[in-house]
């Protein structure tokens, strides 16, 4: 029997809503899949980092990869350009590199008849995916240019505004701090990341792997699995996934934590913490949960996506105060105990 005021017809509308949505979150899950095991098959262990770096593409956020040199971020973020047949571009920060070198700059053309004219060249930013290599070697002035176009997702020169192509990934590799000739991001700057990613040396197994792989007669390559225009299709379905008010609150009183001398802040957090996560951080979360319900063929979000997407949305966000510097805390281990300590829902 039907409601009354509801038609047969709505509810069969209804019902093949329902039904495609279901076959969309199916073809995710399975595009999902064959990158990531395209991916794996270049890359030798990774596969949290490849997933990470996969789920900030398809949440429309950008990524900041952090880890010693030579433990194949770069390799990473290339593997996953070839198979998504996305534009793939490289910059290689050094203390000289100056802002127009990303972002391109006028060119003077000089015609057969001596006429002067002016036309933009671009930069490398143009393209779907940016690897920024070792961003943190540039100065902040350089730095601040290439956040400012991922942010913006345009570049303006001379008073005209050029529009970045879509999608677009900024992914930035981070070289530790303590190495020499590093430029720590300002905490502004970081905030913009999405995601800090970090990649931890392989181990013994995955190195024989590595070596076995990478000095043979030919390198493997992924095939491809998917393209800008399927990328942009997977972006428009995470931001149609829904969220339960409780998860939505959860992620409002985990964020709430990380700040000093609120009603629900830790005594840790109170002791140690300068500065907590901002809201972007939150948003960050959602949406990377998001991607993680799709990713598990689900059609909303749970707890356990959110407790999943906090630590690489959250880690880069927390700024410690001196005393907590002194007794060795950090933005990981602030984020773990947020979460050891919160409660899933109001009491």
């Amino acid at each position: 029997m039907l409601v009354p005021g509801i038609s047969m017809k709505n509810t069969r509308e209804t019902n093949d809503a329902a039904g495609d949505f279901d076959s969309r979150i199916r073809d995710f899950q399975r595009d999902w899949n064959n990158t990531l095991e395209q991916v794996a098959g270049v890359i030798v262990g990774h596969k949290k980092v490849s997933s990470q770096v996969l789920a900030c593409l398809l949440a429309g956020g950008h990524g900041l990869i952090e880890g010693v040199p030579g433990i194949g971020k770069t390799l990473i973020v290339r593997t996953l350009a070839d198979a998504l047949n996305l534009e793939f571009k490289r910059i290689q920060f050094t203390p000289d590199l100056m802002p127009a070198d990303i972002t391109g700059t006028d060119i003077v053309d000089v015609s057969d008849n001596g006429t002067r004219s002016f036309h933009f060249h671009k930069g490398p930013i143009f393209s779907n995916l940016v690897l920024a290599d070792e961003i943190n070697r540039a100065t902040p002035k350089t730095q601040s240019a290439v956040l400012e176009a991922m942010q913006e997702g345009t570049v303006t020169m001379s008073g005209q505004t050029y529009r970045l192509p879509a999608p677009l990934l900024v992914l930035a590799t981070q070289n530790p701090i303590e190495m020499e000739g590093t430029y720590p991001l300002p905490e502004a700057q970081l905030d913009r990341f999405m995601l800090k990613i970090v990649v931890d040396s392989p181990h013994v197994d995955d190195l024989v792997e590595i070596f076995n792989r990478t000095t043979g007669k030919q390198a493997p390559c992924p095939e491809q699995t998917a393209d800008a225009e399927r990328i942009q299709e997977m972006k428009d379905l995470v931001r149609q996934v829904p969220v339960p008010s409780h998860v939505t609150d959860y992620v409002a009183r985990l964020v709430d934590a990380t700040h000093p001398e609120r009603d629900s802040s830790p005594e840790f957090v109170n002791k140690f913490v300068r500065f907590g996560a901002s809201p972007r951080g939150g948003q960050a979360a959602i949406l990377i949960a998001k991607v993680c319900a799709l990713a598990d063929g689900r059609p909303n979000v749970s707890f356990e996506d959110v407790q999943n997407a906090m630590l690489p949305c959250m880690q880069h966000r927390i700024i410690m105060n001196f005393e907590g510097q002194t007794e060795g805390y950090t933005g990981r281990r602030v984020i773990e105990e947020v979460l050891a300590s919160i409660p899933r829902t109001r009491d």
